[in-house]
């Protein structure tokens, strides 16, 4: 694999200068950040990342100030109440995107996060303390301890809450098979710790967050 030095010149050269390049660079939360996020905040958009999958995000977000009011704002200890019949109930409601094993999700979700209270204190603390140098880890718990949140939905749930992190989106994988980290989509823990070893790796070299580090990688790919 090529250096930090590489790809920062490379992405240089692409946009013409560094103000250009810094632009285009997202900027993760701190951890005091992650922390002072309510669990009310981080089930909404738990829930928002599960009903975005597979659908047009603009339509899922111009309904969900109607999904904000009948999940009771997304507070965990209201939510975890909701039963099979509240969510039928739910699914004859026109302002909502009536999915039922998304809606499922939801209440399903709220338990979980539940569950990391007594431990941690907040969702919030949980993803706050996860060390960025393994965050396939915290992929992996989300997606074991998590309702519906296997693939890319971790990854994409945690770049929405501001937690660093890399996304292997297609143009990603696609840059990092030409660096010849590997031969395929990142999906067993052998691959997804190869790639996690890669920027770790060009962490230490640039001092940049993971989340600027993948933008910056899938700029390599030429359209």
């Amino acid at each position: 694999m090529r250096d930090y030095q590489w790809l920062h010149e490379y992405c240089l050269n692409r946009f013409g200068s560094a103000a250009a390049l810094e632009a285009r660079l997202p900027q993760p939360r701190s951890d005091a950040e992650l922390r002072a996020l309510s669990d009310d905040r981080y089930l909404s958009l738990l829930a928002l990342r599960v009903f975005r999958a597979g659908l047009k995000h603009s339509l899922v977000d111009a309904k969900w100030p109607a999904f904000e009011q009948v999940f009771f704002g997304f507070d965990p200890e209201k939510v975890v109440l909701m039963g099979a019949e509240h969510l039928e109930r739910l699914m004859q409601d026109a302002r909502l995107i009536r999915h039922l094993g998304k809606l499922k999700s939801v209440p399903r979700n709220a338990q979980f996060i539940l569950d990391v209270r007594p431990e941690k204190g907040s969702f919030g603390a949980l993803i706050a303390d996860w060390p960025v140098t393994d965050i396939v880890g915290l992929w992996k718990y989300l997606a074991k301890h998590g309702n519906q949140l296997g693939g890319l939905s971790a990854p994409r749930f945690l770049r929405m809450v501001g937690k660093d992190t890399f996304i292997p989106t297609d143009d990603m994988v696609a840059a990092l098979k030409a660096q010849q980290i590997i031969d395929k989509a990142p999906t067993s823990q052998k691959d997804l710790a190869l790639v996690q070893a890669a920027f770790n790796q060009w962490h230490v070299q640039s001092g940049r967050p993971l989340c600027q580090l993948s933008v910056m990688l899938a700029h390599t790919v030429n359209h």
